[in-house]
């Protein structure tokens, strides 16, 4: 158990926990390098910097500074979330607890382009496993995905679903599927249906009649992590109000996944603003105040 968890290591989520740590809170992050950060080749708009800076470099010097008064940092891709009274996180085989989380993963900036997906969301199609399972019990279903994300998602589906499929969409799997879960790698050209997904078209011609997909692209999102907790999303965007918090109590949300201006000071403010937030929370949680 932890006082804070903060998934991402970008600069909303390292300027959160700057101030969570020195607030003596045991502060862990969670990261998969991810951060949009990493891939900006050039700096020049940024406080501080009279000349351009790599997005590597800044984030290496935000990281370190983070190491230097004591954030623990686990290397790890977040699959999903659970409360008990506390959240748990769950990051591949392991398991972590905390009494507040701050999702501060920035925006997916990808997506599967595939006719009839924005068509059928909410009628067929879902963004997540655990809200959503219950719904197909006995039906056949597939997962949109070939990682990580779409195992655990493939998982879950697999306690109550007849059948489960995993479309990897053309990729390669990077994840061990089990033997119980078909494995369709053919490049899909588009879901049908009439009032709810009824099949998948492939560009072979051949089809897959299904009665349900969930989307696991890539890696989790910080909105499809968000939505497993109740949380309100705005479709990629998670709602929080002027102290960073979402819906949710103890949980929240910073810098590109809350929308707006996609910014490093933008979320640097985020970051500092939901640190402090997380401070005051934690401290009424502990009967300190």
């Amino acid at each position: 158990m932890t006082d804070v968890i903060i998934v991402g290591a970008g600069p909303a989520g390292i300027s959160a926990a700057l101030y969570t740590r020195r607030a003596n809170l045991e502060t862990l992050i969670i990261s998969n390098n991810t951060s949009a950060l990493l891939k900006t080749e050039k700096i020049e708009n940024y406080y501080g910097f009279p000349q351009a800076i790599g997005g590597s470099e800044l984030s290496i010097r935000g990281i370190d500074g983070a190491k230097r008064i004591g954030v623990e940092f686990v290397d790890g891709e977040v699959v999903s979330l659970g409360f008990d009274g506390n959240f748990i996180v769950n990051a591949g085989n392991n398991k972590y607890k905390s009494r507040a989380l701050l999702l501060a993963t920035g925006s997916r900036r990808i997506a599967p382009r595939i006719d009839g997906i924005k068509e059928f969301e909410g009628k067929g199609i879902s963004y997540c496993a655990v809200c959503d399972a219950f719904f197909f019990r006995k039906k056949s279903v597939a997962v949109l995905g070939s990682g990580e994300y779409a195992l655990h998602e493939a998982e879950v589906l697999l306690n109550v679903a007849d059948s489960v499929t995993v479309l990897t969409n053309g990729e390669e799997p990077s994840a061990n599927f089990p033997e119980n879960v078909i494995l369709k790698t053919d490049k899909i050209q588009s879901f049908k249906g009439n009032i709810k997904i009824e099949k998948v078209v492939f560009d072979s011609g051949e089809d897959l009649s299904i009665d349900g997909i969930f989307v696991a692209y890539g890696v989790a999102g910080t909105a499809a992590l968000a939505k497993k907790l109740g949380a309100v999303t705005d479709e990629s965007i998670i709602r929080v109000n002027e102290n960073m918090q979402t819906t949710i109590k103890g949980l929240y949300a910073a810098g590109d996944c809350t929308g707006g201006l996609l910014q490093i000071s933008k979320a640097v403010y985020e970051g500092a603003k939901a640190g402090t937030e997380i401070i005051k929370y934690i401290r009424n949680k502990k009967g300190e105040l």
